[in-house]
């Protein structure tokens, strides 16, 4: 069985709720973008630009060369732009989940299950409401066993 939180990580266990809460709903957003990016360009062969020719925001089409399939837009490639932001914000929504696994003291696959929100498109947001309301059921059953359990004061008799 494993070990209980202290009493006195609970705060900290509320910050690190709350971190995760974000970057749970940032990732999960960034992974849809990332899906639709993907179905745009394996499915109808184009790509989303800003700025450029095709004015400020506009699709170019994706062409097969001897190199495998190469974009003919200029401008900021926005499906790249997600590939990346997306990629690097699952690396900080890993170190939420961990914070919140290793401070609530989980077992193992749970933490396996919070990851997988970030790769996963719809799991990052259902896990996070299990989640938040796991952790926030169980600081609340907590702290009121706590304070039925704290002797009264000596003058309060």
């Amino acid at each position: 069985m494993p070990v209980a939180p202290k009493l006195a990580s609970f705060p900290a266990i509320r910050g690190a709720l709350k971190f995760y809460q974000i970057c749970s709903v940032i990732t999960g957003t960034f992974l849809l973008l990332l899906v639709a990016e993907m179905i745009m360009k394996y499915g109808f062969n184009q790509e989303l630009f800003l700025g450029g020719s095709g004015g400020f925001l506009y699709l170019s089409p994706v062409v097969e060369t001897a190199h495998g399939q190469e974009s003919t837009g200029n401008g900021l490639n926005l499906n790249m732009t997600i590939l990346i932001v997306h990629g690097w914000f699952y690396v900080v929504y890993l170190f939420s989940c961990f914070r919140v696994w290793s401070l609530m003291r989980w077992q193992f696959w749970r933490f396996i299950m919070l990851a997988a929100g970030g790769v996963v498109p719809f799991l990052s947001f259902i896990m996070e409401a299990i989640v938040a309301r796991d952790v926030k059921r169980y600081l609340a059953e907590r702290e009121a066993a706590a304070s039925d359990s704290t002797p009264a004061p000596e003058g309060a008799r």
